[in-house]
């Protein structure tokens, strides 16, 4: 079973399946199909799979053209049997079909922040009655340790199959970085446990078809918290960043000036950026899944949680600065007119996701001011599970410039205008070290 499906990997003849054609399952699929992989991707929003069978792209950075290109060639996989290079379908019955399965599924944090495992246990569960023996599993949504041991192979053998014979099992966490020019799913490098020795062969064999370099690790486990160190790191850097800012502040110097600096060194350092507080689906979400993981273990994780309560505090710092430039000005937050530049989550691209721009708006209202915003990438203020305004992007004019009284810049896209908002806003606060040149209507945040 397992030299059968090596072989059909090596080939080019294995049909790969992606569950959830998000921003981490949409280029996936799309890097299959590149290098020949007929792919079948499922997702349960109707609104995307229609999308896509018209050629047409829901995310930023990838073009309609490249999926229309695909959509319309077909593949032979075996004699007399041709089949579409690239299809999607929201049919989970048709999970038969493919011989890989990649699960690219959210993994939010409850209200409570503690892991919320739901679409995986759903999604798993969904495609249960359609497995059959020589299908290779692998879970990319990022997870706790132990997630894809405790969850996923317990319902895979609770169908009478044997992982690593019958079914072959793997972690491989998504290291996606949207917007980033210089790295992409190929030449990114691929993480991949498996549950047995030969689930991780097979595994190798699936990702080093598709990526330049697979890692391989002695377990799932030894995976997914790799993931989670990956980011763990970052969040703790960006805290620490974040708190010597506000020492900086009070002290009258210029942090990035001395990040900068520092910067210089050859060794030991490495940069980082304070910004308003930590945005996207991971970062901001995936130290909290090691905090919970290790309670079970009797170990408060508290370097983690305390860079957690430094970045989740930036926001309501940013408006604390905002509330004293408009003072400075002689005007309250209550019926201030701010304009927020940028409502995704990082510069260049078109997600919003845990963007630290809606809880400073949320706050914003809560004291009265009257919002806009303008982004070139999220013309419409989005659906999202806690936040909610009915706002559409406005396009940066002199006149609207001067009209408000703050600018208020959160994300900075490379396309946005700096020398003619600085030109006509009255007042400028910014997030992200945009201005550096002492420009008298900017107030640093």
């Amino acid at each position: 079973m397992k030299e059968q499906l090596i072989q059909k990997i090596k080939d080019h003849k294995a049909i790969v399946g992606i569950v959830g054609l998000g921003y981490v399952g949409l280029p996936l699929i799309l890097r299959f199909t590149e290098v020949g992989f007929p792919a079948l991707g499922f997702d349960i929003d109707k609104t995307k799979v229609e999308k896509l069978k018209k050629g047409k792209s829901y995310i930023g950075h990838i073009s309609s053209a490249t999926i229309a290109g695909r959509s319309r060639k077909a593949v032979q996989i075996a004699e007399g049997k041709t089949v579409p290079l690239f299809d999607a379908t929201n049919d989970y019955s048709r999970a038969s079909e493919p011989d890989v399965l990649i699960l690219c599924v959210p993994t939010p944090l409850n209200r409570n922040r503690e892991p919320d495992l739901s679409y995986v246990r759903k999604t798993v569960n969904s495609l249960l009655p359609q497995l059959r023996p020589g299908q290779i599993i692998s879970l990319e949504s990022t997870t706790y340790p132990g997630t894809t041991e405790e969850e996923v192979r317990p319902r895979i053998e609770g169908r009478g199959f044997v992982v690593g014979k019958d079914i072959f099992l793997v972690y491989s966490p998504e290291r996606e970085d949207p917007g980033n020019p210089l790295y992409n799913t190929r030449n990114i490098p691929k993480v991949c446990g498996g549950s047995t020795t030969d689930c991780l062969e097979v595994g190798r064999a699936l990702y080093g078809e598709v990526v330049d370099r697979v890692i391989p690790l002695s377990s799932t486990r030894a995976a997914e918290l790799t993931k989670l160190l990956e980011n763990i790191y970052r969040a703790v850097n960006i805290g620490l960043v974040n708190e010597l800012k506000v020492v900086a502040d009070r002290m009258g110097i210029d942090i990035r000036e001395v990040i900068e600096a520092a910067a210089t060194k050859p060794f030991g350092f490495t940069p980082f950026y304070p910004g308003p507080g930590l945005g996207g689906h991971c970062i901001p979400i995936d130290p909290f899944y090691l905090t919970w993981k290790a309670r079970e273990y009797g170990i408060n994780t508290r370097f983690i949680e305390l860079a957690g309560e430094v970045n989740a505090a930036m926001p309501h710092w940013v408006v604390g600065k905002v509330t004293d430039a408009l003072n400075g000005k002689g005007r309250s937050v209550k019926g201030a007119k701010i304009l927020v530049l940028g409502l995704a989550y990082k510069k260049n691209v078109d997600d919003p996701r845990e963007s630290p721009a809606m809880e400073i708006m949320e706050v914003l209202r809560s004291k009265g001011a009257e919002l806009s915003y303008s982004d070139p990438h999220v013309p419409v203020f989005p659906p999202m599970r806690k936040h909610e305004f009915e706002l559409k992007s406005k396009e940066l004019t002199p006149d609207l410039l001067k009209k408000v009284d703050c600018v208020l810049l959160i994300t900075d896209h490379d396309d946005f205008p700096y020398d003619l908002i600085s030109a006509h806003a009255n007042l400028i606060v910014d997030t992200r070290g945009v201005y550096r040149s002492g420009e008298a209507n900017v107030v640093k945040a």
